[in-house]
C-alpha cells in the first residue's frame, strides 16, 4: 500500500493518476491530516488497515502502509519571506514527522524537495553531494526538511527537483499562456538558468523507485534496487524564463492556446523587480538518476509540446 501525502496538489494528483492507471494499492491524503502534527499522521495509519478505507476482499497485506509520498510543501517563494513560521511547519516540521511515521511503521519514503536549496552561484549542473546553500527561507525550509529526515530515518529517496509545472494548479506555463492571451507584450527575466519540469514525467520516476524496489532480485547477495539517498529529477537540457516563455508562445501559437500576437521582452532580474532573490543557475544533474532508473529523460521542450498540446491542458 501505497500513502500518497499532498494528493492534491500539481504533482500530487499526477502521481495518483498515474497510481490509478498502474493499478497499485494506495490511500491519499492532504489538508484533511495535519502533516504538522504528528499524533495525526500516526492515528491515520492505525486507520489505514481497517475494512472502511478499502474493498472488504481486499487481502490484509495490501493494506500495509509499505511506502509514503509526499508531495505535500509550502512552494510560495514570496510569501515565505513573511509567512516563516507557516514555511517551516510545512517544510521542515512536517517531513520530520512523516520522517518519524514511515519508521514506526517500516515504510519507505519518497519526498520531493527543490533547487532551491543551492545557491545558484555555480556553472555546471549541481550533483547531489554539492553543498547546500539556500538564499531564501523557501529553500532554507526546504533544506532542513531534507536534513531531518537524513537523521531521522536511512530508508528514503528524496528527489530534487525545479521549475515545476502540471495540468492541475498553477505554474509558470499557464500564467504565461494567460499573459499572452491578455497583452500585446511581456517582460520575461533572463538571467536565471535552469530546467523545467514536466509533472507526468516527475511522477513516472517517482513510481519507478516504487517498481523497481519492490521487484528488485539480489544477486551473489547485491540487491538491485536503487540506493537509498538524494536523486536530481527535471527535464533535460537548460534554459533561462525568457527562453522558456518564447518556446511557450511559440507552441501556444502552435496548437491554439495563444490567440493573439504577443512580444516576448527580456529584462534581468534586477530590472524586473523581484523581492525576493533567487538561483541565477540552478541546473540540476540527471546522471545519477538516469542510471539507477535506467530511464531516458525527455527534453523540456518535447515535454512542453506534449503539455500544450494534451486536451487535459486547462487555463480555467
Amino acid at each position: 500500500m501505497i500513502w500518497l501525502i499532498g494528493c492534491k496538489g500539481m504533482l500530487g494528483s499526477e502521481v495518483a493518476k498515474q497510481l490509478d492507471e498502474k493499478k497499485l494499492p494506495w490511500v491519499g491524503t492532504d489538508k484533511e491530516v495535519d502533516i504538522t502534527n504528528p499524533q495525526a499522521l500516526l492515528d491515520f495509519t492505525n486507520k489505514i488497515e481497517t475494512a472502511a478505507y478499502f474493498p472488504s476482499d481486499l487481502p490484509k497485506s495490501d493494506r500495509k502502509i509499505k511506502w509514503i509520498i509526499n508531495c505535500s510543501a509550502y512552494t510560495n517563494v514570496d510569501k515565505a519571506e513573511e509567512e516563516t513560521e507557516l514555511a517551516e511547519k510545512l517544510n521542515a516540521e512536517g517531513p520530520l514527522n512523516i520522517a518519524r511515521t514511515a519508521r514506526s511503521i517500516g515504510a519507505k519514503l519518497i519526498h520531493i524537495s527543490t533547487d532551491y536549496v543551492f545557491g545558484g552561484n555555480g556553472n555546471q549542473p549541481y550533483t547531489e553531494d554539492m553543498p547546500k546553500a539556500p538564499l531564501g527561507v523557501y529553500g532554507r525550509t526546504k533544506a532542513a526538511g531534507e536534513d531531518a529526515i537524513m537523521k531521522e530515518m536511512n530508508t528514503y529517496y528524496i528527489i530534487r527537483t525545479a521549475w515545476l509545472y502540471g495540468f492541475d494548479g498553477r505554474n509558470f506555463v499557464y500564467t504565461m499562456t494567460k499573459l499572452m492571451n491578455s497583452h500585446d507584450q511581456i517582460r520575461v527575466v533572463n538571467d536565471q538558468l535552469g530546467t523545467p519540469t514536466y509533472a507526468p514525467d516527475l511522477a513516472s520516476a517517482i513510481l519507478r523507485f516504487v517498481e523497481k524496489s519492490d521487484n528488485a532480485k539480489s544477486f551473489f547477495g547485491k540487491n538491485s534496487a536503487p540506493a537509498y539517498g538524494i536523486y536530481h529529477f527535471t527535464n533535460e537540457g537548460q534554459t533561462n524564463w525568457h527562453e522558456f516563455a518564447k518556446e511557450i508562445y511559440r507552441l501556444g501559437r502552435k496548437y491554439g492556446r495563444i490567440t493573439q500576437e504577443c512580444q516576448v521582452n527580456s529584462c534581468t532580474t534586477e530590472e524586473y523587480g523581484a523581492n525576493v532573490q533567487r538561483p541565477a543557475y540552478s541546473v540540476l544533474s540527471k546522471e545519477k538518476i538516469a542510471k539507477a532508473l535506467k530511464i531516458k529523460i525527455p527534453e523540456w521542450q518535447n515535454s512542453l509540446e506534449k503539455f500544450i498540446k494534451n486536451d487535459r491542458f486547462n487555463l480555467i
